[in-house]
């Protein structure tokens, strides 16, 4: 922007009168002029419809909540019942480094948004300046001190609006940001869920081995005096023996995935893995009941389908900014102040001087750029309706998952729990018969190895229950909504 300064004018005052900035009045009647004739070009910003189904096809079986209060609310993670999850849980959104890095992209698009603002408003600004200068005349000397004083505004008046479609960008930007935000909390939480989850189960498991080698040292116990007494084949004692020590090893093994299980949970809030340990627990967390309410309510509940719906509205925006550049742009400048050589009476009303300026300019010819700016700001914004649809099908596809993987869970754990119980029982029989001599060791190993197996089966499907409940509640926002959003639209 083209400045104007006193010595470009020559202007000043008229002496004797008292100046009050009577220059800059012309510059705010031409202001408010512009202002009242000031338009926002580029389309409006309406949300797309979306397909939403009125019900989800895995429903039966699952309380209908309503609309207002559907889903969980709030700490969602103490429906568990685990005394660590509801511990570390809170630690997720203080301290998790994935969280606090989308924390500060959220606070760079907060300050973004403020310079966008900026732009609404003149710019002001003071320069004060002197010099004192020897000049010689024949045989005199002469020393003068000058000095200036000086205020200037400029403005470039929002007329077409790029200005306020910046602002509505870096906005909706901002939400966008403060909605992943929210997302990166959740989607770290349910992975802490997640962790602690696997670390129950690898304590169960831990318990059904440590049970299991007990039996099997007794099995072998017994087996090894019938091989002193001479009455068993010396194969019975080698394979009560190989079993043992398989069960031994699997259990050791356990160490494996139970320490990767508490590294990830150390690290998820924001610990070195040394920095916690975790005492052996001998219960599993609760499988809790999540209301699923209706599917149009994922809409707002869903963090991740907040920013793509955010991210629209900025590309929107980014086209009537590009549209904008179709247009002149216009600025305006004043300068007003006191000027004097020598110093003294600096401020007096003869040495009062102001100028005003405008500028206007407008692209002839540019090679076709702005229209293809434009193409491209339109066909951004059509990539962020795809994204945008996508992720709310991807929703959609996420809770009919959770929702099916609890339901064929749910069967299949009770089928387990039949199967448990009978392995148990065929497993003892086994061992009895053997003792009475009728059927030999390899039936007891057998009968062994199934009732493990129904065991260590069982175990996993009630962890994958859990693991479903857990992305269940990631999957319906975990008690997040839209509402939370600074500035919701």
């Amino acid at each position: 922007m083209t400045m104007k300064t006193h010595r470009e004018t020559g202007m000043r005052g008229t002496p004797g009168t008292r100046p009050r900035f009577a220059g800059l009045r012309p510059l705010a009647v031409a202001a408010l002029a512009l202002l009242a004739s000031a338009c926002t070009v580029g389309p409006d910003y309406h949300r797309p419809q979306v397909s939403v189904p009125a019900t989800y096809a895995e429903l039966p079986g699952w309380a209908m909540a309503q609309p207002a209060t559907a889903g969980p609310q709030g700490d969602w993670w103490t429906s568990f019942n685990d005394p660590l999850m509801n511990e570390l849980e809170p630690l997720v959104s203080v301290s998790n480094q994935t969280v606090r890095e989308n924390y500060a992209n959220y606070q760079q698009a907060l300050a973004e948004v403020r310079a966008a603002h900026a732009g609404l408003f003149p710019t002001l600004g003071a320069t004060g300046s002197g010099t004192k200068e020897r000049s010689a005349v024949g045989n005199t000397a002469r020393v003068v001190n000058s000095a200036s004083l000086e205020g200037d505004v400029s403005w470039a008046p929002d007329l077409w609006g790029q200005v306020r479609r910046t602002v509505e960008e870096s906005k909706a930007t901002a939400q966008s940001d403060e909605a992943t935000l929210a997302y990166a909390t959740l989607t770290e939480q349910i992975a802490l869920a997640t962790a602690i989850i696997e670390l129950r189960t690898s304590d169960a498991n831990i318990d059904i081995l440590q049970q299991t080698v007990q039996q099997y040292q007794h099995y072998l116990d017994v087996v090894s005096e019938q091989d002193k007494a001479g009455t068993i084949p010396p194969s019975n004692l080698i394979t009560a023996r190989t079993q043992l020590e398989i069960a031994q090893s699997n259990l050791i093994a356990l160490g494996v995935a139970r320490a990767q299980s508490a590294h990830a949970i150390a690290v998820l809030v924001g610990k070195n893995p040394e920095d916690l340990s975790f005492a052996h627990s001998t219960a599993m967390p609760v499988l809790p009941d999540v209301p699923v309410g209706v599917p149009s309510t994922l809409l707002e509940r869903r963090p991740d389908i907040s920013a793509a719906e955010r991210k629209m509205a900025a590309q929107n925006a980014a086209i009537g900014v590009e549209v904008s550049a179709y247009y002149p742009t216009i600025s305006l400048s004043g300068l007003a102040g006191f000027t004097q050589s020598p110093v003294s009476g600096l401020l007096h009303v003869a040495n009062y001087v102001w100028s005003l300026g405008g500028s206007a300019s407008e692209t002839l010819f540019d090679g076709g750029l702005r229209s293809a700016d434009v193409d491209a700001a339109k066909a951004a914004y059509d990539a962020a309706v795809a994204s945008y649809r996508g992720t709310v099908l991807k929703a959609f596809q996420n809770v009919e998952d959770d929702l099916s993987g609890l339901r064929i869970l749910a069967d299949q754990s009770a089928v387990l729990e039949t199967a448990v119980r009978d392995a148990n029982r065929g497993a003892e029989i086994a061992f009895n018969e053997y003792q009475a001599g009728t059927v030999d060791y390899t039936t007891v190993a057998t009968a062994q190895a199934t009732q493990l197996s129904a065991q260590q089966s069982a175990l996993s499907v009630q962890e994958s229950r859990l693991l479903d409940a857990a992305s269940l509640f990631g999957d319906l926002g975990g008690g997040w909504s839209t509402d939370q959003l600074h500035g919701a639209r």
